[in-house]
């Protein structure tokens, strides 16, 4: 959940090093509040879709906007703005995220709320990687891997917390209440980083352009490993953005019992992600990449058959069997899939190739929260499951065939 560039040693460090922590906080607040907000949309989807008198299929597309507004806007932004004082990019558009927050909870109808989605995420894809780069900044080169933990580990929360919390405050409240929620926690990072982040922090941090980002991605096996993300994350958010609706469908649950469930799922997610570092530095990132595609696949079909076979009152264990599965699978992937990029980009081009697979990822969201929606639309929500593998076995294939065409290269050598 890493979507951030990592920053080269800058002049600043050392002097940065002496504000201590505190300022990382307040930047994994920012982080929080945007996974909270971009999370949290498609547990309230039903809701959101009743409210605004708009059919499901057309109420995912709140996700489809944000996911491919911030997968376009992120590289493009952040590549513009390289001369910007980091700081007061960060204030800026962390200001521009609670402000954007305030017009989705005074949203009049679907189309303000649509507009409202897709200027958060692009102050959410300007935060993220310009937080990520900062955290580096501050602190000594030897403690770096610990300050990009404490800011992206805002997002893992998000996922884990976050996201459920806004499900159960949009039952006992109105979904209207969790963007203001999101708001509070928005304009809270922004005071702390106009307390917190010294002036001129991060001057010198350089950014990598546009067109240096394309010639990265001209790379042979970078892009085949970008497109492998593509699938994945387009299978994790066919499933994932018309999840409460399969819910409310299959196991007949509704409201706050939805948050529970994602509150599983969320805490599934959070260990996948550090079970799937961990292991990757352990036995390397083929052992865990393809295994853990194979039961993030496992898990959609189940759900799948689950949808067609058991009645709601039997329904509900393996149902949560399943989304266990699938969250500590998906996101043990992504770790394992940023380690092989690093692998194959080498050091001077990670920091360019893992904010491309970002975007690549968001843009897989895009397409999965739009596929899902077509599916919806034109058959039923239990096929999303079957839908989501399908994308999920095309990851699976290009991944096995970069492995052996990798093992050959070493044979050959």
């Amino acid at each position: 959940m890493n979507t951030a560039d990592t920053p080269a040693p800058t002049p600043s460090a050392p002097a940065a090093a002496s504000t201590g922590m505190a300022p990382l906080y307040w930047m994994a607040l920012g982080t929080f509040a945007i996974g909270t907000e971009g999370f949290m949309i498609a547990g309230m989807l039903p809701t959101v879709a009743s409210d605004l008198h708009v059919t499901p299929a057309i109420a995912g597309q709140l996700v489809v906007a944000f996911t491919a507004a911030y997968a376009i806007s992120s590289p493009i932004l952040t590549a513009l703005t390289g001369a910007i004082n980091r700081r007061l990019l960060l204030i800026a558009s962390m200001t521009l995220f609670a402000l954007a927050n305030l017009l989705a909870w005074q949203a009049p109808g679907y189309e303000a709320l649509l507009l409202a989605r897709i200027v958060l995420a692009m102050a959410a894809g300007l935060y993220v990687p310009n937080a990520m780069a900062l955290a580096g900044a501050l602190v000594a080169p030897d403690k770096r891997g610990g300050a990009l933990a404490i800011v992206s580990g805002g997002l893992t929360v998000a996922v884990a917390l976050g996201a459920p919390l806004g499900v159960l405050i949009a039952d006992r409240l109105n979904w209207r209440m969790t963007f203001a929620g999101v708001a509070l926690l928005a304009a809270l990072a922004v005071l702390g980083l106009m307390r917190g982040l010294p002036r001129g922090i991060g001057a010198h941090i350089p950014v990598a352009s546009l067109s240096e980002r394309l010639n990265a991605a001209r790379n042979g096996r970078v892009l085949h490993g970008l497109l492998t993300t593509l699938l994945w994350a387009t299978g994790a958010y066919t499933m994932y953005t018309y999840f409460a609706i399969y819910l409310n469908e299959v196991v007949d649950i509704h409201g706050a019992h939805v948050g529970y469930g994602l509150l599983l799922w969320g805490v599934s997610a959070a260990v996948g992600v550090m079970l799937g570092g961990r292991l990757s530095d352990k036995l390397g990132f083929a052992r865990v990449s393809g295994p853990a595609l194979v039961f993030m696949m496992a898990s959609f079909l189940a759900l799948t058959v689950i949808a067609y076979t058991l009645s709601p009152a039997h329904a509900l264990p393996p149902v949560y069997l399943a989304m266990i599965v699938w969250g500590v699978s998906a996101w043990a992937f992504y770790p394992a899939q940023q380690a092989r990029l690093m692998n194959i980009a080498g050091v001077k081009l990670a920091s360019i190739v893992l904010s491309l697979n970002a975007s690549f990822m968001y843009l897989g969201f895009s397409l999965g929260a739009a596929v899902g929606a077509l599916t919806v639309a034109t058959g039923s929500v239990r096929e999303v499951g079957l839908v989501a593998a399908a994308f999920v076995a095309g990851a699976l294939l290009l991944l096995r065939g970069a492995i052996r065409r990798d093992a050959a290269c070493v044979a050959t050598a």
